[in-house]
């Protein structure tokens, strides 16, 4: 489900934004994260996160976003909504955003750890995850190795392996350079916020190398044991076939029946009407339906 810079690296290849020009230019520009933010010091990572709205009855809402992004490239347009009935906390991985690289590769399950130590740090036992593209492997690894953490999770743009995408797409991986993302949100969002904007290039390798040679792989056994409620949502234009979102989809437990006396299960799947992998994020008037009110509605008790 790190897919991220493979598909931003096929994605953008096979778009203009390698030019400098992406369909989330044409896109209303998310809204300035909120100030000031925090950092937290976990597994020697100096990790910055942001906390919005006030607690209530439910647990937070922790947000993980995608590859060359950050908190407000990904989620400026749905935080000020979803914060509105919640608590949402929102990080930046090691080498995106405000949070600077550190000596060690990029690596998923690093990820995941990191996130957990923040959380537990923030003194959150219990979460729901959103997590979208790179972010999306990040929260199946969460739920995976630390499954009391979960209590539901968003899958946005993700899949379990190399096949979730349409073939060819990783082709263009190797020839994707740091200039041909200059004047993309992905650039200026990281020249603007991050703590050494000369490291650009540095966060290119990172995802490079990591796509290159550490993309997870996702065993169907596993994942077929998670039993907290997931939502699968991709775009009908997604870099993730179609196909392999309807086989994670029954994975967690839907594709089922739903006109029994079980009912509907816990898993859920939606596919955003004109909507790419880049621009998923940049639909609000799409997921901000969604989202609450799969959050908000409760569990059966049908796996």
């Amino acid at each position: 489900m790190k897919l991220r810079t493979a598909f931003v690296a096929a994605a953008l290849a096979a778009t203009a934004l390698l030019s400098g020009c992406s369909a989330a230019d044409d896109a209303p520009r998310p809204a300035p994260a909120a100030a000031p933010g925090a950092y937290a010091d976990v597994n020697g990572l100096h990790m910055y996160y942001e906390v919005h709205g006030t607690p209530t009855a439910q647990p937070p809402l922790v947000l993980l976003h995608g590859a060359l992004s950050g908190i407000g490239t990904d989620f400026g347009q749905l935080i000020p909504e979803l914060s509105k009935t919640r608590q949402v906390i929102a990080v930046e991985q090691q080498a995106h955003g405000r949070t600077a690289d550190i000596d060690r590769p990029l690596r998923t399950p690093q990820m995941a750890e990191d996130t957990v130590a923040l959380l537990h740090q923030l003194g959150v036992q219990r979460a729901d995850i959103f997590g979208y593209s790179m972010g999306a492997g990040v929260a199946l690894e969460i739920s995976l190795k630390h499954p009391e953490l979960v209590r539901k999770q968003v899958l946005a743009a993700g899949g379990l392996d190399a096949n979730a995408m349409h073939p060819g797409l990783l082709d263009g991986l190797a020839g994707l350079q740091p200039e041909m993302l200059h004047g993309s949100p992905f650039y200026n969002d990281y020249m603007k916020n991050a703590p050494r904007p000369e490291d650009f290039p540095r966060l290119v390798a990172r995802v490079k190398d990591h796509d290159q040679n550490a993309l997870p792989v996702f065993a169907a056994a596993a994942v077929r044991q998670i039993t907290a409620p997931t939502l699968t949502v991709i775009g009908d234009s997604d870099v993730v076939r179609p196909e392999h979102a309807v086989e994670m989809f029954r994975l967690f437990g839907g594709g089922i029946m739903g006109d029994t006396p079980a009912g509907l299960p816990n898993a859920q799947l939606a596919i955003l009407p004109g909507t790419s992998h880049v621009t998923l994020v940049h639909r609000p008037e799409l997921l901000l339906p969604i989202i609450p009110a799969f959050l908000e509605a409760p569990a059966q008790d049908v796996r």
